[in-house]
């Protein structure tokens, strides 16, 4: 899961910030359980488990990641483009 996320594109890692926990610690499970994960491997999306026990396809990924990015930033969502030169999604601000 966390290679999954590893390999985004450029672009899409500076909207987010990765947090991984170490299961076989105690702050791995107490944060397993705050956000009520159900299963291994979870991503979750601002503390909510968006993929629990499956590992999204890239694209699927990249469109739930920029859904939520221009939700909470609604003033670049107007300006944000995707572009799709050379297969690889950029931005213009």
């Amino acid at each position: 899961m966390a290679e999954s996320v590893k390999v985004l594109p450029q672009n899409y890692q500076n909207m987010i910030t990765v947090s991984k926990w170490d299961m076989r610690t105690l702050e791995g499970v107490k944060r397993f359980k705050e956000i009520r994960a159900k299963s291994l491997p979870s991503i979750a999306l601002d503390d909510e488990i968006v993929y629990s026990s499956i590992i999204p396809g890239q694209e699927v990924l990249q469109e739930e990641i920029l859904k939520r990015f221009q939700e909470k930033n609604p003033n670049h969502a107007e300006t944000k483009e995707i572009t799709d030169e050379d297969s690889s999604p950029g931005f213009r601000l």
